[in-house]
């Protein structure tokens, strides 16, 4: 590729970005159909999946590795990178572009995941069993039922006081592996599992200090960028409270806790959240915070 093509396919790709919406045709296809890839085959199947999305992880052969995977090259990569981080610098809470960020930048992060899962027997059957965080795999009236402070109903009502859902988590796409694919997922669904944990409501301070737990604990690039930019949207009273207490609660916590993608949840439901940190050696929140009314993730 020359120099004033790749310009030119960087331009087109900077304006596709500004204008990227879930919904439409977006720029995840736009790069699938436009760029040379070695096979049109392989680029068709890509532009089919990205519209689709799939709740099921298994050992059969796709050509795209997995249900919805888009293969992209390593410079199709990084102009994945640099767009969404410039999109989700802009506007937090867009967490398709947060997704995408995550998914072009932690290859090693994940590989790292993968085999601290791999040697914990927990994490190791979370990875042979592949379950998933979805509406439809949860026994909401079960949840319900079952006391305050275990994980299940704490689970529950951290769902409803934030007005969130597991649903809303995007599928993997990007990821160039079939197992580190679903260590993302699981990533992705557990994160409200975490904020449950931590006892962090989804405000802005809420996030900030689960990013620097999570910048810790799983070593994502995406992790710690949003721990780094966060604190810049914080009033000075609450980066007060993040730089000399929520903060360094989050990250002596998030690097002694055993790995928190290594725990089946899905069979822990009854457990109550105190025995469920004492487990993972996390300590109590130092601050107590509530849920504020915004944009639902």
């Amino acid at each position: 590729m020359s120099l004033s093509s790749l310009g030119r396919s960087c331009w087109r790709f900077s304006r596709l970005q500004c204008t990227f919406t879930p919904k439409g045709m977006s720029l995840f296809s736009w790069l699938c159909v436009n760029w040379n890839t070695p096979s049109p085959v392989h680029r068709s199947v890509c532009v089919k999946r990205v519209h689709g999305s799939t709740s099921v992880f298994t050992d059969r052969c796709y050509e795209g590795l997995y249900p919805g995977h888009i293969h992209t090259t390593a410079l199709q990569k990084t102009l994945l990178a640099v767009g969404s981080g410039v999109a989700a610098l802009h506007d937090p809470y867009r967490h398709d572009m947060v997704a995408v960020l995550g998914e072009t930048t932690g290859h090693r992060a994940l590989m790292n995941l993968r085999d601290k899962m791999r040697n914990d027997p927990e994490g190791f059957t979370i990875l042979a069993e592949r379950p998933r965080i979805r509406l439809s795999t949860l026994d909401l009236k079960e949840m319900a039922s079952l006391p305050d402070g275990s994980l299940g109903r704490e689970y529950l009502r951290f769902l409803e006081d934030n007005h969130v859902t597991p649903d809303s988590r995007a599928d993997v796409k990007f990821v160039d592996d079939e197992e580190l694919a679903y260590v993302m997922q699981r990533y992705r669904e557990v994160h409200d599992l975490l904020h449950t944990l931590l006892g962090m409501p989804t405000n802005m301070l809420g996030e900030v200090a689960v990013k620097w737990f999570e910048a810790a604990q799983t070593g994502l690039p995406m992790c710690a960028l949003g721990a780094v930019l966060g604190p810049l949207r914080l009033n000075a009273s609450r980066l007060q409270s993040l730089f000399t207490s929520l903060g360094p609660w989050a990250l002596q916590n998030g690097r002694r806790a055993r790995c928190v993608l290594s725990i089946f949840y899905e069979r822990r439901w009854a457990q109550s959240i105190e025995d469920l940190r004492q487990e993972l050696n996390i300590q109590t929140p130092p601050v107590t915070l509530t849920a504020t009314k915004r944009r639902n993730i």
